[in-house]
This record gives structure tokens, C-alpha cells and sequence, in this order.
């Protein structure tokens, strides 16, 4: 009877792991736009974040495809090594008046970047595809990016579901940026202010990610000290007292 309580006890320390690993897994969830905010009517550097989900398969290709109801008249990639970026532009229905007084005709609808041969994100890896864009909307609130994910096993993720207020969130959210008011010093009004925004969306994104794995390691720590605290009690308990 005394070799039953270890095992359950053991049984309960995998179950426990298992569940704070869980727990830590939410860090790399879904892509998302990295930092979340921006001024209206700025210029900005963001990066889609692009987790690999898949236990087996590589990811090869992203694509993003940007608002055709809320245009941005200047999209820019930054290179990454390894991965080639291609953009497609749209004809506007109406179109975008400069403070130049001209006027932009069409604009990048999507923007699709593929690895080159021997280049993939691998499974528990992530990768950021940065862009410059602007001036942003000031008629909305939030800009939602619809993008595709395809794995080197053919699988595709869409993630196109449109998150809502007051209801829980899709299996499949689509990246999403929040549109703040404009500063009063008008930070973010030119497009020189977009190559000195993306340090700063680097290191705060970098630093998220750090705060994420450290509160992880953190949890599995105590998982685990909680666990090995138990099993030395049972065990003290059930040995024969001299």
C-alpha cells in the first residue's frame, strides 16, 4: 500500500507541470501587431508577430492584407534575411489627398512575405515582419489586418475573425491595431517620425515577450519546488517510525 502514494503523488506532480506549462504557452498565442497603439493621422512602425503553433509543420508564408475601407497611402517592409517581401496595391474608389495638395490614386491592399528556400519559422519559434506605415485613419478607432499563415505541410491559419467588444474572443483573431488621438505636440505627423519608432516598438515588444518567459519560468519553478514539497511530506509520513 505505501508504493501507491508515491505514484499518485508522481502522477500529481506531471499534472501539475503540465498545467503551468499551459499556462506559460499564451505568450506566443496568435499573430498580433506589435505595439498594439498608434496615433490617428501619424506615421508608425509596427511588426506583425508570426508564432509557430504547429508541433510539427514549418511556417513559410504571410500574408496581410490591409483595410480597402480605411487605405494607407504609404506602406514600407523591412528587409529580413531569408524572406522575401512583395506588396500589391489597390485602385481607390476615392482617393487620398496629401497635405500637398496631391492627390493618391491607389495603395497597398496586401503585402505577402515568403521565405526563401532553407528559411522557415520553426515549431516554438516566432518571427516579426516589420512596416512603416502612414498617415493613419482618423475616422476609426482601430485598423484590423486580415492575414493567412501557411505552414510547409499546407496547412493555412487564417486569421481573419474580427474580435468584439463584450464577447469572447475567436479561435482565430485577426491582428488589430487601436488607433489613439493624436498627441498635441503632433508627434507622429511626418514620415520622418517612422524609422525612429521602430527601435521603440522593438524593445517594448522585446520586453513583453522577456516579461512573458520570465512569468512562465517563474510559474513552473513554483509548480515544480510545490510538487517536490509534497512528495517529500508523504513520503516522511509513511516511513516506519524507529
Amino acid at each position: 500500500m505505501r508504493s501507491i502514494a508515491p505514484r499518485r503523488t508522481v502522477a500529481a506532480a506531471a499534472f501539475a507541470t503540465a498545467t503551468v506549462l499551459a499556462t506559460a504557452a499564451p505568450a506566443f498565442a496568435h499573430v498580433t501587431v506589435q505595439p498594439g497603439t498608434a496615433p490617428k493621422g501619424g506615421y508608425t512602425a509596427v511588426a506583425f508577430r508570426v508564432p509557430d503553433e504547429s508541433d510539427t509543420a514549418s511556417t513559410t508564408k504571410l500574408e496581410v492584407t490591409l483595410p480597402a475601407d480605411h487605405p494607407v497611402a504609404s506602406v514600407a517592409t523591412e528587409p529580413i534575411p531569408g524572406w522575401t517581401a512583395t506588396a500589391e496595391k489597390t485602385k481607390l474608389a476615392t482617393p487620398i489627398k496629401t497635405d500637398d495638395g496631391d492627390e493618391i490614386t491607389e495603395a497597398v491592399s496586401k503585402v505577402t512575405w515568403t521565405a526563401d528556400a532553407g528559411t522557415k519559422i520553426a515549431p516554438g519559434q516566432f518571427q516579426d515582419f516589420r512596416v512603416s506605415l502612414g498617415p493613419l485613419p482618423t475616422d476609426t478607432d482601430k485598423i484590423v489586418f486580415k492575414a493567412l499563415q501557411t505552414y510547409d505541410d499546407g496547412n493555412v491559419v487564417r486569421w481573419i475573425d474580427e474580435t468584439v467588444a463584450g464577447q469572447p474572443e475567436p479561435q482565430h483573431p485577426a491582428p488589430a491595431l487601436t488607433l489613439t488621438k493624436a498627441t498635441a505636440d503632433g508627434d507622429g505627423d511626418h514620415p520622418a517620425a517612422a524609422p525612429t519608432a521602430a527601435p521603440a516598438a522593438a524593445a517594448g515588444s522585446s520586453s513583453s515577450d522577456t516579461t512573458a518567459r520570465t512569468l512562465g519560468i517563474v510559474g513552473i519553478v513554483v509548480g515544480v519546488a510545490g510538487t517536490a514539497f509534497g512528495v517529500l511530506s508523504l513520503r516522511r509520513r509513511n516511513t516506519p517510525q524507529s
